[in-house]
């Protein structure tokens, strides 16, 4: 069962996203869904003749989570590295029009803007292709997005990291970053890539999936006793306040100092596609705890977020609307269980 939480306390946080401002710095994406249909196998190879019936390109990666907070209320800045293309050009229009100021955003000439392109029919995925270049950036970029970072940490009420593994999450620049930080008592968020562990030593919290908990902690995963001991073993050694472990169709455990861990069950909604969820729960998750959320609390508000997002097709984002109106229908569920039980 979901744990009891008050109605009223996350109708008041979803409020007040419109007082937080959140930083993004993370991998920028442009995700392409090439959409169509299928009625036969191609002549020339055993694969299916897709007739496409339109395009779409949405923000992805670091971009998306700028996306859920902006459309969940809250505001948002973006600094990460996109190339000197018509892709990079199309993520600052995207950008400009949710109203986020893209001026964080370094080009990088000697790279393409790292695009995902997917080919879907009939609500399901027949292939995806990749364009990136996933190698570290140069030292002068580096330097370039820690001074916007800089420049605007002390009007931010939050910081993401979100590590896709496509360049901007360095140890050089995480060196630079913690010494920016250093000091500030800022809540920092990581959505984390497996390999990278050690970077996000003494952040506020990570969000890893279930795959990515057994690989950073080093612990094999088959019950519920070593996924306790894998998050333990990930906030000891991580010195981090908070972990929470993303488990697809089993919800999200939950890892706090001196508390128990809590495990989260998911919101049972039909699943159309994932693409995009960890970047819907990072981005509510931060949001509520900074609206002043307990981790719980701030949690199952982020739940909700990925069962709806997960409800709709291509890279998606939630509302604030969106999510009063799953706090409201949780509620009742809640109320219907607790009447059968008595």
């Amino acid at each position: 069962m979901i744990p009891t939480c008050d109605t009223g306390a996350f109708m008041g946080a979803i409020d007040r996203f419109v007082e937080m401002k959140v930083l993004v710095i993370g991998d920028v994406i442009l995700d392409e869904y090439i959409w169509g249909t299928v009625r036969r196998i191609s002549p020339e190879a055993p694969v299916p003749v897709v007739n496409v019936t339109r395009e779409e390109q949405l923000l992805g990666g670091a971009a998306n989570v700028i996306h859920n907070i902006i459309t969940a209320g809250g505001q948002a800045v973006l600094t990460g590295v996109i190339g000197q293309d018509r892709m990079g050009r199309a993520i600052v229009r995207m950008l400009g029009k949710l109203g986020s100021d893209p001026s964080g955003l370094v080009v990088d000439k000697g790279r393409p803007t790292t695009k995902k392109t997917r080919i879907v029919a009939h609500a399901q995925q027949v292939v995806r292709f990749d364009r990136e270049q996933a190698a570290d950036l140069d030292e002068r970029l580096q330097e370039k997005m820690l001074d916007f970072v800089r420049s605007g940490l002390d009007g931010l009420d939050a910081v993401i990291i979100s590590d896709y593994g496509k360049g901007v999450v360095s140890p050089s620049f995480m060196a630079g970053l913690r010494t920016i930080l250093d000091g500030k008592d800022k809540l920092v968020a990581v959505d984390p890539q497996v390999g990278h562990y050690p970077l996000y030593r003494g952040m506020t919290l990570i969000t890893p999936n279930h795959f990515q908990a057994e690989a950073g902690a080093g612990i094999r995963i088959d019950s519920e006793e070593r996924l306790i001991e894998a998050g333990r073993k990930l906030m000891r050694e991580l010195k981090l306040r908070f972990v929470v472990v993303t488990r697809g169709e089993e919800g999200m455990t939950l890892f706090e100092k001196r508390k128990p861990p809590v495990t989260i069950p998911p919101e049972a909604r039909e699943v159309f596609d994932v693409s995009g969820a960890g970047d819907t729960v990072i981005a509510i998750l931060t949001l509520g705890l900074a609206a002043g959320l307990s981790l719980t609390e701030a949690a199952v508000l982020s739940n909700y977020a990925a069962g709806i997002v997960c409800g709709k097709l291509g890279t998606a984002s939630v509302t604030a609307e969106e999510l009063k109106a799953a706090v409201e229908s949780g509620a009742a569920r809640a109320g219907v269980r607790r009447r059968i039980l008595r």
